[in-house]
């Protein structure tokens, strides 16, 4: 992997975690009206750059642009939602390591059985090192049922968003940032209806006063973390790419830690340790 490629990854992977912590602080409120609020911020505060990138650059959003995007968007949705679930019930540092292992392993794998992609030794060492840290992560599968559940599940989404999305600004040529933006606006327009049903309207004002700020700063970062990875995947290959980005894992369990009282920090750090190492491995392979 290229310095560039690295240092994209390495700050999305900040903005990542960073974002996730936002949501699990607002996890107890209904999850479908923050996730909403969330893309609606988002969709309204990057408007202006989205904006300017069209203008600047004469990008033409084509319908066939629009067509992969809905499935993009599709995939993104069943990710925050479940990911949004998961937080209710369990721990920042039990979902987000689960989750987040998950979804690069498989993304890699169908890198390399579909794709045609071929990690030399260094990097499927690097791919297992950091699996085997995401499983101490997880306190060896004693973690909370549900929580790993919905870690699990997420997991999956991620592993098809990340190999879609990897083709979207690849073989169908969407430009990042596009893609990115639609997927937002996409996403808010996906949850609107369930907006306007039963009382979750009633709710929304509520919401909105009590985490405000969660709301505001997680629409900005959410769009900047992936924002960053989809250009790295111009430069560099996926299962490249999606391990590297797993030291989101050693933040958001110091964040866990330390910002929420999460314990178990010492084994839960070495076993970030071990996902650091593999993510080293990938990154020189």
């Amino acid at each position: 992997m290229n310095a560039w490629a690295l240092a994209l990854v390495l700050v999305a992977a900040v903005a990542h975690a960073t974002w996730n912590l936002l949501s699990k602080k607002a996890s107890q409120a209904d999850g479908l009206i923050f996730l909403w609020l969330v893309a609606v911020a988002s969709t309204v505060m990057w408007a202006p750059v989205f904006a300017g990138f069209l203008l600047v650059t004469g990008t033409p959003v084509r319908w066939s642009d629009v067509a992969v995007v809905c499935v993009s968007t599709s995939l993104h949705l069943g990710y925050f939602v479940l990911l949004q679930r998961g937080y209710r019930y369990g721990d920042l540092s039990t979902v987000y390591p689960v989750a987040r292992g998950t979804g690069p392993m498989l993304a890699s794998l169908v890198a390399v059985l579909f794709l045609g992609e071929r990690p030399g030794i260094a990097g499927v060492a690097g791919i297992a090192l950091v699996g085997i840290g995401v499983f101490m992560m997880s306190g060896g599968g004693r973690a909370d049922a549900r929580g790993l559940g919905f870690g699990l599940g997420t997991g999956v989404f991620i592993a098809a968003y990340t190999v879609w999305d990897a083709q979207v600004v690849g073989a169908f040529a969407v430009a990042p940032l596009v893609l990115n933006y639609l997927g937002e606006a996409g996403r808010a327009l996906a949850l609107t209806p369930a907006m306007l049903r039963g009382g979750r309207r009633r709710l929304i004002g509520g919401i909105w006063r009590e985490h405000r700020w969660h709301v505001l700063g997680a629409g900005v970062l959410i769009p900047l973390s992936y924002l960053l990875v989809l250009f790295a995947f111009t430069m560099a290959p996926v299962s490249v790419v999606a391990p590297t980005r797993e030291i989101s894992v050693l933040i958001a369990v110091l964040l866990g830690g330390r910002l929420l009282a999460e314990g178990d920090l010492r084994r839960r750090l070495l076993a970030a340790g071990v996902i650091l190492g593999g993510v080293v491995t990938i990154a020189l392979s």
